[in-house]
């Protein structure tokens, strides 16, 4: 594991790698769909409790910490379903009471909803909630197998937003609180900040922000190793209304803003605000679209240096009428460049509105605006940004939007997808056996499921999308663990899954052509199986870039199933194939089978109807997956259909296995079961025959004059009669007739629906 390990902190990303070049086939279907019910899941949830949306991964302890409504849990990382600790974080009465009577939903918003979770380096949590629009922040730690919360707390104005349903975003560094989030109950001032001695904040006269939502926060450390003594940079994604758009209505973009670490302020002007704080917009191409998409959420990947550091972000349509969302990819050094070198715009005021914002054409102040202090700004005797200008800072106080956007890697999205929209995003690296790292793309979505995806080189394959939730559970939170399992949290619970299911793909055509990068054929155990160190120089093979499954064993599955029906049956033929993306190809005596009135193509298998003498004969179904090089066929199933020979009232499938022969006797002793309570109940007088209703009537004539009833059992046997009566006048007496049987053989499942011949067919 520890090779493993060397060789993926190795991987280094190239823009070619990620976004590929020209002709790249970006799918928008994933190759393999796993249900709810058999995603191989654990599932936490509390009674009475919701709103699983903050994680914290303690894998020194081995703990899941979960934070949700007015709760706050330790769970088994192995098995989440193992409940070790809890502790309750509620409003107070006086606090609930408050809250309402400024107008807030006491069954909603004035509860506590916890909204950060933080390591600390002594080994405690940093935690807030919004306890009832009264954000409050505290401790939490881990003392004999029991979590506790801390009598120390303290005010989370700033921190932690007040609205439980605002955006908001927070990162601890270097034992520094970081937080974008609103400062007042309105929720109408909304700042970026540092919680350190002396608060460092964005300049409320400046209107950073317009009606921003935050995203996301990251710290890069780029002081380390760095040629130019640069500072680290805590970066913020966010949306807002563009204010640089000439429009009739409110337009949202998507923004990357970045302060410096070592930002203290400027000496007189921007006293304790930021003055490393710029903002450019995020650009994603969706084709198709014409409002730009909007972030939802970002990863930052670091696999070497932080030159390596890739951010991947997902975006989703901000119109009602779009369904298309999306992946991009955007490099440190492409970030960095915008705002090292990139051009401001700067406010004017004309007269067809209050404000323009056009291009700043003239020389820039030195030091830089918006630069960190750097060896240049050393060189210069600025040690700190106290020590800056006041040019330097006024300018920046103005002009704080970049001209320039950041353009993703590849000038083109890793990912298009069309249904569900994304939500959240996370990204591991796995290394294959040739030794090549990737980077695994784990996608939630609004619908409850998660996709995972991989790029090689310029071709995204989808290997699979998981549903983890019911349709209506958004995912609004994922994390992965370093043993490779994924977590994911909505309003209704949390969800575990392992990231290397390799046991869904049944053979090894569908094990190579998943081009899984955690999964490999076995071909000393003919199976599937997880990839790691001790497989190198094993019999285990995968083949993940190209797909090439040559080297997989033949399958047999020329062994019919055998089928009897009788003139004008409707049967359907089941077959499956392993993937979505295969195209199948059903057969009948060597002569592919297209749709017409007796045959109907469906996905999981061929409905004939009506069938006649034409019908029987040698049946196949194939399917075909096309791999970057080949096309592959596999067989699924052969039929052999014969018209039944019988006679009689009663027909059976011929030739079915002797182990659905006990489900036939079964369901005859149950006939006769049946056919004696009704024999019985007829001569008990309890029914009647569907020919003789006047039975019925002489039975309750009979009862009637010999007095043998009471008068509640007059009444029922009065109803008995009318409803006899009423219904058996519309009727004609009839037999019983033969419906339906069904056969499972080899994995696959016969439906045959058996009739009368002068019957008609139904589907």
């Amino acid at each position: 594991m520890l090779l493993l390990a060397v060789v993926c902190v190795l991987c280094l990303w190239s823009p070619a790698t990620l976004a590929g070049g020209v002709g790249s086939v970006m799918n928008s279907m994933a190759r393999k769909t796993v249900s709810l019910k058999s995603n191989g899941g654990h599932l936490f949830r509390e009674e009475g409790v919701l709103n699983y949306t903050t994680m914290l991964l303690r894998e020194d302890l081995n703990l899941l910490i979960l934070g949700a409504r007015e709760a706050i849990f330790a769970l088994d990382l192995d098995d989440i379903t193992v409940k070790k600790a809890m502790v309750k974080w509620q409003v107070t009465k006086e606090q609930k009471d408050d809250c309402v009577t400024k107008g807030k939903d006491p069954m909603s918003e004035c509860k506590n909803y916890i909204r950060i979770l933080h390591k600390k380096n002594d080994g405690r949590m940093y935690t807030c909630g919004t306890k009832a629009y009264n954000p409050t922040c505290g401790y939490l730690s881990w003392t004999g197998g029991q979590l506790v919360l801390e009598d120390e707390q303290e005010d989370g104005k700033g921190k932690c937003p007040f609205d439980p349903f605002q955006g908001y975003t927070s990162a601890l560094v270097d034992g520094v609180l970081y937080s974008a989030t609103s400062m007042n109950f309105r929720g109408s001032e909304l700042a970026m900040m540092r919680s350190s001695d002396e608060i460092i904040r964005t300049d409320p006269t400046t209107n950073f922000f317009n009606q921003p939502n935050f995203i996301h926060m990251a710290h890069i450390p780029e002081s380390r190793n760095n040629p130019e003594g640069d500072d680290d940079k805590i970066y913020l994604f966010f949306t807002e209304a563009a204010e640089e758009y000439d429009s009739y209505t409110k337009v949202d973009v998507s923004r990357v803003a970045r302060v410096c670490k070592g930002d203290l302020g400027g000496q007189r002007t921007l006293q304790r605000k930021w003055t490393s704080l710029l903002k450019a917009r995020l650009d994603c191409p969706v084709p198709n679209t014409k409002l730009p998409p909007l972030v939802q959420d970002a990863f930052n990947l670091c696999p070497g240096t932080w030159t390596t550091c890739v951010f991947y972000v997902v975006f989703s349509p901000q119109s009602e009428f779009s369904q298309t969302s999306a992946v991009c990819a955007y490099g440190i050094e492409d970030i960095k460049t915008v705002f090292s070198k990139g051009k401001f715009k700067k406010p004017v005021s004309v007269e067809t509105s209050s404000v323009k914002w056009v291009v700043y054409t003239s020389d820039l102040p030195d030091p830089r605006p918006g630069a960190c202090i750097d060896g240049y700004a050393r060189s210069k005797g600025i040690n700190n940004s106290l020590g800056l200008p006041d040019k330097t800072l006024q300018f920046i106080k103005d002009k704080h939007l970049m001209e320039q956007e950041v353009k993703p890697l590849g000038k083109r999205p890793l990912l298009v997808w069309t249904g569900a929209a994304f939500t959240r995003i996370v990204v591991a690296t796995k290394t294959d056996l040739n030794g090549d790292c990737h980077h695994v793309m784990f996608i939630g979505t609004k619908s409850g499921s998660v996709l995972k995806a991989v790029n090689y080189d310029g071709e995204m394959v989808i290997i699979e999308e998981i549903q983890l939730f019911e349709t209506s559970q958004p995912i609004k939170i994922l994390r992965l663990s370093n043993t490779t399992q994924l977590y994911a949290g909505s309003d209704a619970g949390v969800v575990q899954v392992s990231v290397s299911e390799c046991g869904r793909y049944h053979t090894c055509l569908d094990c190579l052509l998943a081009r899984d990068p955690y999964c490999g054929w076995d071909l000393d155990t003919d199976r599937c199986s997880t990839i790691n160190t001790s497989h190198r120089d094993s019999s285990v093979i995968q083949s993940v870039k190209e797909g090439n499954a040559s080297r997989c064993p033949q399958l047999d599955n020329s062994k019919p199933v055998n089928i009897s029906f009788f003139l004008g049956n409707t049967m359907k033929l089941w077959c499956q194939p392993y993937s979505s993306l295969a195209e199948v190809e059903w057969q009948l005596n060597e002569r592919r089978i297209t749709a017409s009135e007796t045959f109907q193509i469906l996905s999981d298998g061929l409905m004939i109807l009506n069938a006649s003498t034409d019908d029987s004969g040698h049946y196949t179904c194939d399917s075909i997956e096309t791999a970057p090089h080949q096309n592959y066929r596999t067989r699924h199933v052969t039929y052999e259909l014969k018209l039944w020979a019988g006679t009689g009232t009663t027909a059976y499938l011929h030739e079915v296995r002797e182990k659905h022969n006990t489900l036939v006797a079964m369901v005859v002793i149950l006939t006769v079961t049946l056919a004696g309570l009704v024999i019985w109940n007829l001569y008990k007088g309890h029914v009647s025959l569907p020919c003789c209703p006047r039975c019925a009537i002489n039975r309750y004539e009979d009862d009637h004059i010999n007095g043998n009833q009471t008068e509640d059992h007059k009444l029922e046997s009065s109803r008995n009669m009318n409803s006899n009566n009423n219904h058996l006048n519309d009727r004609r007496c009839s037999d019983l007739k033969e419906t339906e049987r069904l056969a499972t053989t080899a994995g696959s499942t016969v439906q045959v629906l058996l009739k009368y011949t002068d019957d008609e067919s139904e589907i």
